[in-house]
């Protein structure tokens, strides 16, 4: 281990670290939607038992959970606000704001923040609707620093940020000019940008492929690997998802899934190839898939209303398909023995990995708003960001 990796793990800012039931960015520490440290009850009970729930405004962004502190990022009026929340009680330990552009257009029926926030080495990254960049201090909300981009696609931002090795990774920019950016956390200094593709709404991952550390993302037209310490592309692949370029990659190995398209990474000395694998269904527009023993399980649909379904993940094959109409977005978590998903429609469901069939053990309502943020699953509890609130329910 070197001394600068060592360093670096002591911080924080090696995601992979994150303490058991840690929630520190958009879809886990991995980025993969896998649940560590949750407790899967003998036998679910009848209803949820709702601990607290705390108005912070308005927003699609999920929450973070790091240690006793839950961080949400939300929209009240005119103002963008980051909020640090106790997670026993819910109560406010810290807030911080600034003016924002206001959502207008296509998009104006979701004002608030689509991006989630990130935390590590004691800070806490956002991404404004408008192209807003911010860190805090995650202890008291102290701006460390902030900087307007000034630049956002045509229906505002929504790719979450993800942090490694001392970077807050971002994807800013137009439909047309994107800049993958890597930010020195402590400085807001841009470490590298890799400007050679129009800015996406679906999110960055980290991704060791060919021995080398990589950020993939799915770009304005292609899906894309490039290089985790200076930015240069090491692969690309043509892909197009539709009218909006929405799709989150899931890695498996050297393998690469996005939006219903899979492709495989190939290594030939210092050089990097795309093969695509598979075509087949693509997940709802609004909804990646969880990958979990070799198959994906996500919501597929149309529109205002999706079902869940499960994907063979080496082929593209469907296994099955749900019958139960759910909302236009919704995520599906690995809890290990169970799976646990939730949608806008407010409901969420727990069921066995299967590639037979949906067996759901146990469902429920958990809010009396639409859901459109990715739940965290932490011990007996389960905390959930509605239309203007964050909740905490327990499984007792």
């Amino acid at each position: 281990m070197t001394s600068r990796f060592l360093l670096l793990a002591l911080l924080g800012f090696v995601t992979s670290s994150a303490r058991a039931g840690d929630w520190p960015q958009f879809r886990g520490p991995n980025s993969d939607n896998k649940v560590s440290g949750f407790t899967v009850p003998p036998a679910w009970p009848k209803e949820l038992t709702q601990k607290w729930k705390t108005t912070v405004g308005e927003g699609l962004a999920s929450p973070a959970l790091v240690g006793d502190k839950v961080y949400a990022f939300a929209r009240q009026g005119g103002d963008e606000l980051t909020w640090c929340l106790d997670a026993a009680n819910g109560s406010e330990v810290w807030k911080d704001k600034y003016p924002a552009e206001a959502v207008k257009g296509p998009a104006g029926g979701f004002p608030g923040p689509r991006s989630s926030p990130a935390v590590a080495g004691g800070k806490v990254c956002t991404f404004g609707v408008g192209g807003t960049v911010s860190c805090l201090d995650a202890a008291t909300g102290k701006v460390a620093w902030r900087k307007d981009t000034k630049n956002k696609p045509r229906f505002f931002t929504s790719s979450s940020p993800v942090v490694a090795d001392g970077l807050f990774i971002v994807d800013i920019g137009s439909d047309s000019k994107g800049e993958l950016t890597a930010y020195d956390v402590a400085t807001g200094d841009a470490k590298w940008a890799w400007t050679g593709d129009g800015a996406s709404y679906g999110s960055p991952v980290l991704a060791k492929i060919g021995g080398e550390q990589q950020v993939v993302l799915l770009t304005a037209a292609n899906l894309v690997g490039v290089k985790l310490a200076d930015g240069k592309l090491l692969w690309k692949a043509p892909l197009k998802t539709g009218r909006y370029q929405t799709g989150t990659p899931v890695v498996d190995g050297d393998t690469v899934i996005c939006a219903g398209s899979a492709f495989t990474i190939e290594k030939k000395e210092s050089e990097f190839t795309a093969k695509q694998l598979w075509k087949a269904q693509a997940p709802h527009q609004y909804c990646t898939p969880v990958l979990k023993d070799g198959r994906l399980y996500g919501y597929m649909g149309m529109g205002k209303s999706s079902k869940l379904y499960c994907q063979d993940a080496k082929t593209g094959k469907v296994l099955w398909e749900d019958t139960t109409t759910h909302g236009e977005c919704g995520y599906v978590l690995d809890a290990g023995p169970v799976l646990v998903a939730t949608s806008s429609d407010s409901s969420m469901v727990a069921f066995k990995p299967s590639d037979k069939e949906l067996t759901e053990v146990a469902k429920y309502k958990v809010s009396t708003s639409p859901v459109w943020s990715d739940p965290i699953l932490a011990g007996s509890r389960v905390f959930v960001k509605d239309k203007d609130a964050v909740i905490l329910w327990t499984v007792e």
